[in-house]
């Protein structure tokens, strides 16, 4: 196995210092701690205005030890679909085929780090000594590391993990998935329509599973105006790792390789 590279949340770290330091601010209002199922009550205001202000420095600390971590990697590619996808499936093998493909044309892997989909992206590039990154969460179902990453972080918060999938990206591509996939697909969408980010190449995989939702676009949101003609084109749908891999190389042979964050905002 290779060695996992991830920060050290055990020691030291940012993290730890600043929840010792809550955690002494917030002593006094332990006693007063829910259990799972107490019907919620509005807190004390003199309590919320000692917790939250901490809670910033918690959200600091986290953005801190991820940007640390990932700065130092280049030329990765965000991943996403479904945690549900099993081994065993063609969609699967697709998506393996996927990460080494990435690998062996001088890119990286960037992925969730959980089952399914993302492992199977991580194994790619984890097959071929390359990049594996995996952006890990804690979730009531589903999410477990996969055992294919070689750089590793674990989140607290969604939107924080969310933030470093499009900060370090310099593509996307998106496998089947369920609601976290159109999640993470209509954010990147709508920072590459808004212009909040320099544009990348977004690249659906499987045109049978996407057609749907591709029509709805066409006779629904362009129809009553809801999108513009010209969104249509910040996409493209193919139908296998081969044509994806092919679809972000001439994106980037056109337009150069960059980040998604913009200097000039």
């Amino acid at each position: 196995m290779m060695p996992v590279r991830q920060s050290n949340r055990d020691k030291d770290s940012v993290v730890a210092v600043l929840e010792k330091v809550r955690m002494k601010v917030m002593d006094h209002c332990s006693t007063n701690k829910k259990t799972p199922g107490d019907a919620y009550t509005p807190p004390d205001r003199a309590d919320f205005t000692k917790e939250e202000p901490w809670r910033i420095f918690r959200i600091m600390a986290e953005f801190v030890d991820a940007f640390e971590l990932l700065s130092s990697h280049y030329n990765l590619v965000a991943v996403f679909g479904s945690a549900r996808v099993k081994p065993e499936t063609a969609l699967y093998q697709d998506c393996v085929h996927f990460g080494e493909l990435l690998t062996q044309n001088g890119y990286g892997v960037i992925s969730g780090g959980g089952p399914g989909i993302m492992e199977a992206a991580n194994r790619g590039a984890y097959n071929c000594h390359g990049q594996s990154v995996g952006l890990n969460i804690k979730l009531p179902m589903e999410q477990h590391p996969n055992r294919y990453q070689n750089i590793s972080f674990d989140f607290r918060y969604f939107f924080i993990r969310k933030v470093c999938f499009v900060k370090y990206c310099v593509g996307t591509v998106i496998y089947p998935g369920g609601f976290g996939t159109m999640d993470e697909l209509s954010e990147v969408l709508t920072l590459i329509q808004t212009r909040k980010i320099n544009p990348i190449p977004l690249i659906f995989v499987g045109k049978a599973f996407w057609a749907p939702l591709l029509d709805w676009f066409r006779s629904t949101l362009l129809a009553d105006g809801m999108i513009s003609p010209e969104d249509m084109h910040l996409f493209t749908v193919v139908d296998n790792a081969e044509e994806a891999i092919e679809q972000l190389k001439e994106f980037h042979r056109k337009n150069g390789i960059c980040l998604t964050v913009r200097s000039d905002i």
